[in-house]
């Protein structure tokens, strides 16, 4: 007898229908073909183990399962309770009409029992888009898929209960998320607050700053100086995310396995990878293309915490990405891209010692040793991070004071502010959102400057021996300041307080 079961395969943040026609005749043998990988060989021990332990048996004849499309590759133990449904109802131990209305996709135990499933809001979003009815799933991936409407979503523990419901001998209720409700739940009181912060008001500023226009931003300071815990209150100061943003970021972390029940995120990601990281690991890669850090971050933060001691191969992987906020993986048969909209964040020392600049500390590197460590970030790589602000200590003073500081709400509230007139302002233009994604040619359209501000402009360049790769850098910097304070110019005061944000230009940093 041959059957029809339907289930899903996941490429990049996509999926695609999958017919699994199972076909049982005269003769003793198990053939699976259709490009499956060795999870889904080996799933014929997995099925006869949990049919057994529910009451039903592995039939002993000659059992052949085309997995089609038979030309792409298939992956992963979600396909056990699809092709136990198909190998149960061939066979003829239960009988069903329904069977082609759903997608079914689970790994089984071997008592019967599901396991969850990776990629399962994609597979919701096709299955609807296919006109299917509903879709069977482990009941810890209910809560995804749900985000998807008018789609029937049944999260079941065991393979038991999606055969009652499809013989009609028990209802299920579907699982139902309401989800502007659950996007709408937003945090009034981060975890992670810039009130907590003791001092650093012009490092503040200049957070404020990269947050409104979503720029990339490097901090350079000793140890100790506050690095990482300013950076860690980031994402609590950007603007929240849309619906479409939380919808794109919930698919990334559905295929990577890493979304809690949940559902839908509306938390903006912050991902902090240790320096030992791989380049597969932070841009995404393996034999099954997996997201990487990068797209983890997608409309997030991505932090680099001692920038240096990343392996230079593995911070030049992010430059096309940095541009292009996307990353493509390519392979002999196949092609995945993943998004990677995010903001960098990094930090490092000024110096191997970590005390350059340092007025309280003694000089411990030569000029030698200080030019090898920072040379270890490229200049490609910089000139693709806006903003570069030096971190010093905060004084005894600013640290015993008991006063609280500005919280993330209120800083957060200007900076949302200002990304509805980039929003305005780049209506029209599909590629552009906020000022960190402007071209050369928007640059020049947007960020028009007077007599006065081109002179002080030009005047700094000379002055500080400013890269030529800072001039548009600090245009797009001037621009937010400028949104900040709801100003259409850009004058002169704007630049100059961009101008502070080019450490890394000058000479005698990078030389």
């Amino acid at each position: 007898m041959l059957v029809k079961v339907f289930g899903s395969a996941v490429f990049g943040v996509a999926a695609t229908t999958v017919t699994v026609e199972v076909n049982i005749d005269k003769g003793i043998g198990y053939h699976l073909v259709g490009l499956p990988d060795i999870a889904i060989k080996e799933s014929s021990f997995r099925i006869a183990a949990a049919l057994k332990n529910t009451g039903y048996f592995f039939p002993g004849k000659k059992i052949t399962i085309n997995m089609a499309p038979a030309d792409l590759r298939k992956e992963g133990s979600a396909y056990d309770l699809t092709l136990a449904m198909g190998i149960l109802v061939a066979s003829g131990q239960i009988k069903t009409t329904a069977l082609d209305k759903y997608i079914i996709m689970g790994e089984l135990s071997l008592d019967g029992g599901l396991q969850p499933i990776r990629g399962a809001l994609p597979i919701a979003i096709k299955a609807k888009e296919e006109g299917f009815l509903g879709f069977f799933l482990p009941r810890q991936n209910a809560k995804e898929a749900a985000i998807v409407s008018g789609l029937n979503v049944y999260g079941v523990d065991s393979v038991q209960e999606v055969i009652d419901f499809l013989t009609g001998k028990t209802l299920l209720e579907p699982t139902i998320i309401d989800t502007r409700a659950e996007f709408y739940k937003t945090l009034d009181f981060p975890e992670h607050d810039f009130s907590d912060v003791k001092g650093q008001e012009s490092i503040k500023r200049c957070m404020e700053i990269a947050a409104a226009g979503g720029h990339n931003i490097i901090l350079i300071g000793p140890p100790g100086s506050g690095k990482t815990m300013l950076a860690k209150r980031l994402p609590s100061i950007l603007p929240p995310m849309t619906l479409r943003e939380a919808l794109e970021t919930t698919k990334i972390h559905s295929v990577a396995g890493k979304l809690k029940e949940a559902g839908l995120m509306n938390q903006r990601p912050f991902r902090s990878p240790h320096h030992t990281i791989s380049n597969v690991a932070l841009v995404g890669g393996g034999n099954y293309p997996q997201p990487g850090e990068i797209s983890m971050a997608h409309n997030g933060v991505l932090f680099l915490d001692e920038l240096p001691e990343f392996k230079r191969d593995v911070l030049e992987v992010m430059r096309q990405p940095l541009e292009d906020r996307e990353v493509t993986i390519s392979r002999a048969k196949f092609t995945v891209t993943y998004p990677s909209s995010f903001m960098l964040v990094a930090s490092m020392n000024p110096s191997p010692s970590g005390y350059f600049n340092d007025p309280g500390a003694a000089l411990s590197s030569s000029p030698n040793e200080m030019q090898r460590y920072l040379s270890k970030v490229s200049g490609p790589l910089l000139d693709r991070i806006d903003i570069h602000i030096e971190v010093t200590p905060v004084p005894f003073e600013k640290l015993s004071e008991t006063a609280k500081a500005e919280s993330s709400v209120a800083i957060r509230a200007r900076v949302t502010q200002a990304r509805e007139i980039q929003t305005l302002r780049y209506l029209e233009i599909e590629s552009v959102n906020y000022n960190a994604q402007m071209s050369t040619k928007h640059i020049r359209e947007y960020c028009q400057l007077n007599e006065t501000s081109l002179q002080l402009l030009k005047m700094a360049m000379e002055r500080l021996n400013l890269s030529a790769r800072a001039y548009d850098r600090i245009l797009k910097v001037s621009r937010t300041i400028a949104d900040l304070e709801g100003t259409f110019e850009v004058n002169s005061t704007h630049i100059a307080e961009a101008i502070q944000y080019r450490s890394l230009d000058r000479e005698g940093w990078l030389g």
